[in-house]
């Protein structure tokens, strides 16, 4: 339902007389009236059919009524009828239609600034306590087969940040190591303030194997650039540790930074990264007084729901090649497979991640450059992972879907099969002039639709097999759109009006997203055109030819 909700307006009065939304006031009379003629109850012929007609009646007289006033118009247009129904007052009385459209401006912007304050509420509520930490359970098969155990170390590091106060926040964090026969920990504590909208500073103490205490200082030099100095002690040998850091914005979604650490690890370090919608990128130089490496890192999202990602590191005492899949399985989970050959050896890492926690295997494979080995380190987990997405992950995602379009047709089947009806009896009044129209098409070789559904977008994709029944996640719309034709032989839909508001139609799948599958003929020619829920639609047109 979420995607729906923030989409555009629904404009059902709009699609009810099928005019546009910026239609005239003589246009809308128009409409009205050759409405009336269809539904008027003492035009209808057919007894048992007055109810319907009457109750459509009124639903046009309403749309008639609500937008020929301008003043209901334009509340309309800005909340929809939830606008109307609430009893929305302007405050003083307005004559003048600038008057009230500078009125309502204000009122929306009024709205929109209330909706933008409760989100960042929201986000402050949810950044007030934020707990993070990574495990690492280090895994080795060469190990294994020589009798040792698979495991040769875990660890892991946690920490909780609060907002104290407006300014400041106070963080907790820890970690943990295990490696063979030794371990190892420390805790660490930090305190940061804000100093001004430009500046902030952060103390840090940590105790354990290496205590020390330390000082951090950044600021936004510019718009563009931002400073970090740091300075640390350690308590075990006084040794002092200094860095600083400058990034600078080079574009909307790169930045460059510079960082020089001295101290026991002196080194000069550039680097950059890049981040967009689709990609995201980095990549680092550093120079100490006796090491050298160079990383690069590079992710390329392939849809909103998997990626791609390679990254190298060379050095020297690294070398490093590693490449990989990941796919997001919901909101605040996802899942990453990586493959690593280097002179540590060749190695799979398992990453997975739920909110602020994050899980990371990694298998040595072989502490050997075997070129057969590697080739076969890469040929069958990619083989299982296929087996894998075929027999496994696709089935659940597709029963996992299934379920959720049964629980949400559970809660919508009265709804829809309520709608199902109106709109059936909808176009059993619409028919005789429907047909009439069609004749006349027939005749001279005009416009005439010979299919039309209307529905989920999934459903339509296997069409053929469509079946017209109260589950149907579509429905028949062919007797309303061949109504709709006009005398020269043109069906025209209107941008930004939702279509299931059309006269004859129904949501037969509320949540999911829909779209309109047309089938017709004009003069000795077959077309057909599928367009988009809120899509304008006008026909007939060349490029729909078959």
């Amino acid at each position: 339902m979420k995607a729906e909700e923030e989409g555009p307006p629904d404009r059902e009065l709009y699609a009810l007389l099928h005019i546009s939304p910026d239609a005239s006031d003589e246009e809308i009379k128009k409409a009205y009236r050759q409405w009336a003629q269809i539904y008027h109850p003492d035009k209808c012929q057919a007894p048992h059919m007055k109810d319907t007609a009457t109750e459509n009646f009124q639903r046009v007289s309403c749309a008639y009524e609500i937008l020929l006033d301008e003043n209901k118009r334009k509340i309309y247009d800005i909340y929809g009828m939830e606008g109307l129904t609430s009893g929305l007052e302007l405050g003083k009385k307005l004559n003048k239609a600038e008057e009230l459209k500078e009125e309502l401006e204000r009122l929306r912007k009024l709205k929109e600034e209330l909706e933008r304050l409760r989100k960042l509420k929201e986000q402050e509520v949810s950044a007030h306590f934020r707990p993070s930490g990574t495990m690492w359970a280090n895994m080795s098969l060469p190990d294994l087969l020589h009798g040792h155990g698979i495991m040769r170390g875990m660890a892991m590091t946690s920490s909780v940040q609060s907002h104290i106060s407006k300014h400041n926040i106070l963080s907790i964090g820890g970690n943990l190591e295990v490696n063979g026969d030794s371990g190892y920990g420390d805790a660490t504590i930090g305190f940061g303030h804000q100093i001004s909208s430009v500046s902030s500073i952060e103390f840090i103490g940590s105790a354990g194997l290496w205590p020390l205490i330390g000082v951090q200082t950044s600021r936004n030099l510019s718009s563009h650039l931002t400073a970090t100095m740091g300075l640390s002690m350690s308590l075990r040998d006084g040794s002092l540790n200094l860095s600083n850091t400058w990034v600078r914005r080079l574009s909307e979604s790169t930045s460059g930074n510079i960082q020089l650490a001295l101290g026991s690890d002196s080194a000069l370090s550039v680097g950059w990264r890049k981040k967009n919608e689709k990609l995201s990128a980095a990549g680092q130089l550093k120079c100490g007084i006796d090491s050298f490496a160079a990383s690069a890192h590079y992710k390329h999202r392939f849809s909103s729901k998997s990626h791609g990602c390679i990254a190298g590191k060379v050095g020297s005492n690294a070398l490093e090649l590693e490449v990989g899949v990941g796919r997001k399985l919901s909101n605040l989970s996802s899942v990453r497979m990586l493959y690593s050959i280097g002179i540590q050896g060749i190695s799979w890492k398992f990453k997975l991640r739920r909110g602020g926690q994050k899980l990371v295997i990694p298998i040595l494979l072989s502490g050997d450059l075997d070129p057969v080995f590697a080739a076969a380190a890469v040929i069958i987990p990619t083989s299982l992972y296929f087996v894998l997405k075929k027999f496994v992950l696709k089935p659940y995602y597709l029963k996992r879907e299934k379920q959720k379009a049964l629980e949400n047709m559970e809660k919508t089947s009265t709804p829809v099969l309520e709608a199902r009806a109106a709109a059936d009896k909808a176009q059993k009044l619409l028919q005789n002039v429907a047909n009439r129209k069609q004749n006349r098409q027939l005749e001279i070789g005009g416009l005439v639709i010979t299919k039309a559904w209307y529905g989920s977008l999934k459903a339509l994709k296997k069409r053929d097999e469509l079946v017209e029944s109260n589950d149907s996640p579509v429905i028949d719309v062919k007797l309303p759109l061949n109504f709709l034709v006009s005398d020269s032989g043109q069906l025209k839909l209107h941008e930004g009006v939702k279509k299931s508001g059309i006269m004859g139609f129904c949501d037969p799948c509320p949540g999911e997203p829909k779209q309109l599958y047309v089938e017709y003929t004009y003069g000795d020619g077959r077309y057909e055109v599928t367009v988009d829920d809120y899509d304008k639609l006008l026909i007939p047109q060349e490029e729909h030819r078959i």
